[in-house]
């Protein structure tokens, strides 16, 4: 071994080497949290869990990662999941919806109400343009926008709002609606890779159709740590067998490369003639869990979360239906999972579960 021992020599091998030693020492300075604020299934209200909503921060992580907060479908009780993680719902910078049923989406009245009455900012509400949908009969329109419109006409229609303007004529005179700014995705979208939808410093959301009701939607966000994609209730765009898979073709594209994957599933014990009665086309339009893990495999995912699990984890029956052979548990939907290969990590929701990247 050669020894150097010139002076001069020695300082600036020093001098080159503090810089990479600093960096390998120096901690991340930006992290990524993904947090389920509600994991409940459908309509059902089963065991407390929220519905269904999914937290994403980005920022420094002396802040905790809380720089942009992203709020993804607002089930009921989502205020309440906020207040869990010490959030005040006016540190929601957008809220966006993948569709209009009403598990995903009837805590933004209350999300609304809440930073109208505490003075907030206008919150932007992205979701899909108006929809017309003929299938079943009859016709009918889809709108985010009406939605978002009249989310305080019962309130409006009681008094309240008038009585609440009174005692603080600094809330907005329209209601809660007066503080939503609605930004619409007009459909049908590029199949790849999405349109970009929001964005705010190094946090860009992009947006792809998926098949599940008209208007519905699934979200990638990418930040410099990671990414992530949430598909929603999304579901093949053949309704029923022979089809390759029950997981959305979008969604896949979307999800090439991304770290994690956010996702409704369905567990195979309620596939029709395996004694639930669950209706078959509900089953048919849902991603099952092996389905899941498949994709996430073939997209390269990392971490796979599923949440709005039918049935829910340890309920005797989803809504009037029976799961046969009784509760399911975490495993049973991870093993689900597991079937298709993916050696990537499996979260099965629970309400206020949270992984951090990098």
């Amino acid at each position: 071994m050669h020894l150097i021992t010139d002076p001069l020599r020695i300082l600036l091998s020093v001098l080159v080497l503090l810089p990479m030693a600093a960096a390998a020492e120096s901690p991340v300075e930006n992290c990524m949290q993904i947090t389920l604020t509600g994991t409940q299934g459908g309509p059902p209200s089963t065991n407390g869990l929220a519905g269904s909503g999914t937290l994403v921060q980005y920022g420094k992580v002396a802040d905790e990662c809380r720089g942009v907060s992203l709020q993804f479908d607002v089930g009921r009780a989502t205020t309440e999941r906020l207040s869990q993680l010490g959030m005040s719902v006016n540190e929601i910078d957008a809220a966006f919806l993948t569709h209009i049923h009403s598990d995903h989406s009837e805590g933004l009245t209350a999300l609304l109400q809440l930073r109208w009455h505490f003075l907030g900012d206008d919150l932007d509400v992205v979701c899909s343009a108006d929809t017309v949908a003929t299938t079943p009969p009859p016709e009918r329109t889809i709108s985010c926008r009406s939605f978002v419109e009249r989310s305080g006409d019962a309130f409006i229609a009681a008094g309240e709002i008038a009585q609440r303007y009174a005692e603080n004529p600094k809330r907005h005179p329209d209601g809660p609606a007066g503080i939503a700014r609605v930004i619409e995705v007009e459909l049908p979208l590029p199949e790849k890779p999405g349109a970009v939808v929001w964005q705010s410093g190094d946090v860009t959301v992009t947006a792809i159709g998926t098949v599940h009701i008209a208007g519905s939607l699934a979200y990638r966000v990418d930040t410099p740590v990671g990414s992530v994609v949430i598909g929603g209730d999304a579901g093949n765009s053949k309704a029923a067998p022979p089809r390759a898979s029950s997981t959305s073709e979008t969604v896949e594209l979307l999800a090439e490369g991304a770290t994690v994957l956010v996702h409704s599933s369905i567990h195979p014990a309620f596939a029709p003639g395996n004694g639930s009665d669950f209706p078959g086309p509900n089953y048919l339009r849902q991603s099952g869990a092996t389905d899941l893990g498949a994709m996430a495999k073939r997209a390269g995912i990392k971490h796979l979360m599923l949440t709005h699990m039918i049935p829910a984890l340890g309920a005797a029956s989803h809504g009037p239906y029976k799961v046969p052979g009784g509760p399911l548990t975490a495993e049973d939907f991870e093993r689900a999972a597991r079937e298709s290969g993916f050696a990537g990590k499996v979260y099965v929701g629970r309400d206020l579960m949270s992984i951090r990247l990098p």
